[in-house]
This record gives structure tokens, C-alpha cells and sequence, in this order.
């Protein structure tokens, strides 16, 4: 962050008690720390956990995992089970969170969850998705998209 998300002043950098150098801004006579967004990505697997639910979006050809951003007033949580639902239809009978991860492209933190779902029944997907398809573990580990963030939660999830 350059300027001031208030007044646009460019901002330098100032001692902030026990926290270190953190932008300030002169203008607003006001510490400024870091603003980003928080989204969820979901590895989605089936009710026997042998198949994982992988997506396509916005006319693009890579496969990925079911993602959104957490909006005001909810948890990632509520994100995670909400997202789901409204991309996939389906529900999600119990997660587990797995690690969160800093998205520099974006200026997003993601938190990463691992989601069982109630059903294989794809015939409820909404307009953000071209295509859904349920891939086995080893198939979900060769058709992501390869070098990106998706793939790197994917595979991390599966080591443990």
C-alpha cells in the first residue's frame, strides 16, 4: 500500500509502538497497516473420499477448486459451506481446515479447507461455473491447473 486508503496522500514509513515500521499517513495523522481481502478455496471430496470435485470457470480451460471471497460479516467457515452451495449445490456434512497462504497477485489471504458433500449430484451448478467434474485422486492431481495455487493446496492437503 502506497497511499492512504482515506485521503490518497502518499504515506512513509513511521515507528508504531511494538509493532515497528508501519505506513503512516501525515495527512490523516494516522498509522495505516496493510489492507487485503480474505477468500476460501475448497478440495471438495465425495461422501467415500475417493473423488475430488474440480471446476472450470469463466471460459477458461484449467481445472481448479471451488473458491470465493468471505464477505462482511461472515466467517470463513460460513464461506466455505456457502460457496459450495451456491457454485455446486451440494452440501457440505463436514470440513476440515487445512493451512492459510498469502495470494501476492491478488492481495488476498485464502484459507484452505478440505470438505466432505452430501452428494455426486452435479446437476445443480450455478452461471460462475462452465464445468464440474469429479476426478479421482490421482486423476485431480494430473488435470489441475499445474503451477498454481489451487495445485499447490491440493497437493499439500494429500500429504497429510
Amino acid at each position: 500500500m502506497k497511499h492512504c486508503y482515506e485521503c490518497g496522500t502518499a504515506l512513509t514509513e513511521k515507528i508504531c509502538d511494538h509493532e515497528g515500521l508501519v505506513p503512516f499517513c501525515g495527512q490523516c495523522n494516522t498509522f495505516r497497516f496493510p489492507i487485503f481481502s480474505t477468500a476460501v478455496s475448497c478440495i471438495v471430496f465425495n461422501k467415500t473420499e475417493d473423488k475430488i470435485l474440480l471446476i472450470q470457470q469463466y471460459g477458461r480451460p484449467d481445472y481448479i477448486l471451488v473458491a470465493g471471497y468471505i464477505t462482511r460479516g461472515e466467517n470463513a467457515e460460513q464461506t466455505m459451506i456457502r460457496e459450495i452451495k451456491e457454485e455446486t449445490g451440494l452440501t457440505v456434512i463436514h470440513h476440515r481446515y487445512m493451512k492459510s497462504e498469502y495470494y501476492e497477485k491478488s492481495n488476498t489471504l485464502i484459507f484452505n479447507y478440505c470438505c466432505v458433500v452430501d452428494s455426486e449430484d452435479l446437476s445443480n451448478i450455478n452461471h460462475e461455473i462452465d464445468k464440474a467434474d469429479w476426478f479421482s485422486i490421482h486423476e485431480a492431481k494430473n488435470v489441475i491447473k499445474k503451477g498454481s495455487l489451487a495445485e499447490r493446496f491440493l497437493l499439500n492437503a494429500l500429504k497429510d
